[in-house]
């Protein structure tokens, strides 16, 4: 910048030739420097306000546009941003068959508390206890004059409580929004459903994972953002569900069982329509496992599926449709069942003397343990580990239960032919009784591998032949005999003529070695045996029947009339009507109901 000097030289001089004072020069010049100044000042000051203006009028336009947005939008609630990965409380819906709700989601509110912003601690411990009573009112108090920060109270409340939490009106106690699962079915289906709970919490939101049964089995499915509001559609018919628990409990308590189990499958598609065992729980307030003694003493336990046992001589209908398939015997070959009979230092006896022979149809309708045993001696070890193979009694079910898949069955350790003998009579393998449903269905569907599964199937998936529709027609004859004349007597249902083995097997004890008192008894049957439709299988823990003057165990005296309870409850719900038989001694036709 030039500077002007306040006293030039030149002005001064000609200044003092004409007489003038030189020192107003000086005071002109620094009234012009002022004047420039505050001219340059005044601009400056007037462009900072323009730009000012500017900037206010901008700002007041977009208020404006934000406003009127707004204004012109739906009205909700604010979220809160938050940092990290997001949780995803959504969960899909579980529905039976036929869409009736079996899983959904219920909006409510989790509890914690901020000390730092509580007023009366020491009065709000002592409500927050009487709205909870299982809340100790000290150690909340505790808690609540300690240096925590933030304190879980509860992880889910109703909204009564919500609303008695709100009255205590401390600005310390704070709700977070949850998203919970509701069975609205309570104890109905509970060991197929599972139960579901907290992962992942915040504040703001918490993560629903599955816990057990199909809920931790189909968790990724379920918690797919993708599905919207598609259900998980079950095989599972509530209306069967609940009527075949309603009979198993009714029996448990009748045979003074410890426990029962009960597997319904459709026979052509492997569809599980009814799976139940006792005692059961609700998965809305699922009870905590066992710390210690045996496991299978839980509720939690899924004896239909967790539970592996030696079914006993329902296994014998398997070693007679082998040897039939492959031409080894026929129905009317003779058997000798002379007894014991003697392999080594063991030996083999039937319940009952049955004479020195009987047929192969008779050896199943009789259960003799000597006809099934030398049945299998010409079957051979390697032959029936490849046929249980292909039933699926060696491997662990496919089905989509959590516990499924680590319910091995339980195998000898070297398969010999003494092996092979008592395998053939359900001794010496164990499984569950949702094998046993599964092995049932492929042999008597026409000879077809089926695979048991919990989800609606809307298409017929053909699967391997096992054996030939001969074959598996006798094995089902044969069945309907067992029932007509054989063991299974008070199996019968008057218009479903129900074909099926029983099997009665002294249980293991955990330590080695059996009870002498106490078994397992198992009915698997087939209705109607001449067109076959459903499986059923119901096994009894440790039944007694008691209105004899002795005491009996055996599953014709206990877990067939079960059976025979559920089969005529449940078969018209599942569409069966009574069939029509025709009496050969007088050419009239019978209706039966």
């Amino acid at each position: 910048m030039t500077r002007t000097p306040l006293r030039p030289l030149a002005r001064i001089l000609a200044a003092r030739r004409v007489g003038e004072n030189p020192d107003s020069i000086e005071r002109e010049n620094l009234e012009q420097r002022h004047e420039a100044a505050r001219d340059d000042s005044r601009a400056r000051a007037e462009g900072r306000l323009l730009i000012l203006g500017v900037f206010f009028l901008c700002a007041f336009v977009m208020v404006a546009m934000k406003m009127s947005a707004l204004a012109a939008s739906d009205p909700s609630e604010p979220k809160i941003a938050a940092t990290g990965a997001q949780i995803v409380a959504a969960r899909a819906d579980i529905t039976d068959r036929n869409g009736r709700i079996l899983a959904t989601n219920l909006s409510t509110h989790a509890l914690y508390a901020q000390p730092p912003l509580m007023i009366e601690p020491e009065r709000a411990a002592a409500e927050l206890a009487e709205i909870f009573p299982d809340l100790d009112a000290e150690k909340l108090q505790r808690k609540f004059t300690g240096n925590r920060k933030f304190i879980w109270i509860k992880r889910r409340i109703s909204p009564e409580q919500q609303q008695a939490v709100f009255d205590i009106g401390d600005p310390g106690l704070l709700f977070g929004p949850r998203e919970m699962r509701l069975y609205p079915n309570g104890q109905v289906a509970a060991h197929v459903l599972g139960g579901a709970g907290f992962g992942r919490e915040g504040v703001s939101s918490a993560e629903l994972i599955g816990v057990a049964g199909i809920e931790r089995a189909m968790d990724e499915t379920l918690r797919d953002p993708g599905r919207g509001d598609v259900a998980l559609a079950l095989s599972i018919d509530l209306t069967v569900q609940a009527a075949v628990e309603r009979v198993l409990e009714g029996g448990m308590r009748l045979m003074n069982a410890k426990g029962a189990a009960a597997v319904l499958m459709n026979i052509h598609t492997g569809e599980i329509v009814s799976l139940a065992s006792l005692p059961d729980f609700d998965p809305n307030d699922r009870p905590q496992p066992l710390t210690s003694g045996d496991p299978g003493d839980s509720p939690l336990f899924n004896r239909a599926v967790q539970g592996v046992y030696e079914l006993g001589s329902t296994y014998k209908i398997f070693a007679v449709a082998q040897g039939i398939d492959e031409k080894i015997v026929s129905r009317s070959t003779m058997v000798d069942i002379t007894g014991p009979l003697r392999w080594g230092k063991h030996k083999i006896r039937d319940f009952r003397n049955y004479g020195k022979a009987l047929s192969v149809e008779d050896v199943i309708v009789k259960s003799s343990n000597i006809g099934t045993a030398r049945i299998a001696q010409k079957i051979g070890v390697e032959r029936q580990k490849s046929f249980l193979g292909q039933l699926g009694l060696l491997d662990a079910t496919p089905v989509e239960l959590a516990e499924a898949r680590r319910a091995m069955p339980l195998l000898p350790k070297n398969w010999s032919e003494i092996s092979t003998m008592t395998i053939s009579y359900g001794h010496g393998i164990s499984a569950s009784p949702l094998h046993l449903a599964s092995a049932y269905a492929s042999l008597l569907n026409g000879g077809l591998k089926v695979e048991p599964t919990l989800l609606r199937q809307d298409q017929y998936v053909r699967g391997s032949r096992i054996v030939s529709e001969n074959t598996s027609k006798q094995a089902r004859e044969i069945l309907r005999q067992v029932v007509t004349r054989g063991t299974a007597s008070f199996g019968e249902v008057p218009g479903y003529r129900v074909g099926g083995k029983t099997g009665t097997a002294d249980k293991a004890k955990s330590t080695g070695g059996y009870y002498e008192d106490k078994v397992i008894a198992t009915f698997a049957s087939v209705f109607p045996a001449d067109d076959p439709q459903y499986v059923l299988v119901v096994s009894l823990d440790e039944p007694v029947e008691t209105s004899g003057k002795e005491p009996r165990r055996t599953a014709g005296w206990t877990a067939v009339p079960v059976s025979a309870e559920v089969i005529r409850r449940v078969a018209p719900l599942l569409g069966l009507a009574p069939g029509v038989e025709q009496v050969a001694t007088s050419g009239i036709t019978l209706a039966r109901n």
